[in-house]
């Protein structure tokens, strides 16, 4: 049984929908269309996990890295060092120490905390002097003070309480 959106292509490259729209995308960029990455094979990343990928670096040589591959071939004693790196680069973008190496992506990070910090800081100190009513009165210390004088000597809760933590011949709290 055919799927709908099979269905919808068919009709729609029956009646020359498909067509005309690809004709008319290759000749609206003057004439160039961009060529999309073949996914189905493999690709090259350079990963710490996943140390040696499925495609080397360097998929297109040039003639001298050519020479140097056919040469490769043959006994590693008459390469050099620098024909052996040369080799290892055509591989291998990065060496896994390379991959390793600490960045200082880290110092980017700290500042845009820093920055988001002090941007947060000042909406708060904004809101405090513009936005805030200001504080009421019984949170002084001297309402606090007359308040508690106030519980005491109405005595609340002297059982096992507030009061009961007073020492009313001495005036001063119990130890």
């Amino acid at each position: 049984m055919l799927s709908l959106p099979s269905l919808r292509l068919g009709l729609l490259a029956r009646r020359g929908v498909l067509g005309a729209v690809s004709v008319r995308a290759a000749h609206g960029h003057g004439g160039h269309v961009t060529t999309q990455e073949d996914f189905s094979v493999p690709l090259y990343h350079d990963k710490r996990s996943y140390p040696l990928p499925d495609a080397p670096y360097c998929k297109d040589l040039d003639a001298t890295q050519k020479a140097l591959k056919e040469k490769e071939k043959g006994s590693w004693k008459q390469l050099s060092n620098e024909e052996k790196a040369a080799l290892y680069r055509l591989k291998f973008h990065q060496s896994f120490a390379e991959m390793n190496k600490p960045t200082n992506e880290w110092k980017t990070v700290l500042g845009g905390i820093f920055i988001f910090f002090g941007l947060t800081g000042l909406i708060v100190w904004w809101q405090r002097i513009y936005v805030f009513p200001p504080k009421p009165h019984t949170l002084e210390d001297e309402w606090k003070a007359k308040q508690l004088k106030r519980m005491l000597d109405m005595r609340v809760n002297p059982v096992q309480g507030f009061s009961a933590k007073w020492d009313y011949d001495k005036n001063e709290w119990k130890k």
